[in-house]
């Protein structure tokens, strides 16, 4: 698995302050994408255990309510990716959401990917459409994206939307 960056503080991927990690590589292609670059499964630097430490070790700060993964696209690094979370869930228990192109009801349908939103908390779902663009949400760019507290939805057998 590929990264491009590590933010140590990120405001506007998640509430309040958090540690985000972009990965790379994503087959979407939607037009538009805010992160074009980091389609290409082949940019940035390859994850190693340095950058788990390092992504531990921010969390650990007071300040910091959580961690964001985003890319690219998470679920389809979703092996490598779950390894570095469950790393990260020994260390640290704090909030983390997670952003994908995939819908919900997909993710589900994929025994890895499903292992992979079983470590997270919120998941913010959908492909990027430019005809739904929406400049005034929250966490999302366009309306048919959904924020969804995961461990409800997984529960009930339904998704249930995250309260903000």
């Amino acid at each position: 698995m590929n990264f491009a960056q590590i933010r140590k503080y990120d405001v506007a991927n998640g509430p309040g302050i958090r540690t985000t990690i972009f990965v790379t590589g994503c087959t979407h292609k939607c037009p538009n994408c805010f992160n074009e670059e980091y389609q290409d499964f082949n940019f940035g630097n390859p994850w190693t255990r340095k950058e788990t430490d390092e992504v531990i070790e921010d969390l650990k700060l007071d300040e910091v309510k959580g961690l964001t993964v985003l890319g690219g696209e998470p679920f389809q690094n979703e092996v490598d990716l779950l390894q570095v979370l469950r790393d990260i869930k020994k260390e640290v228990q704090k909030e983390i959401w997670i952003f994908s192109g995939y819908t919900y009801e997909e993710i589900l349908k994929d025994e890895d990917k499903k292992k992979l939103l079983e470590e997270c908390d919120v998941l913010v779902d959908g492909r990027f459409v430019e005809a739904l663009k929406d400049l005034s949400l929250r966490f999302r760019g366009s309306s048919n994206q959904r924020i969804i507290d995961i461990k409800k939805s997984l529960e009930v057998n339904k998704v249930v939307l995250f309260d903000l």
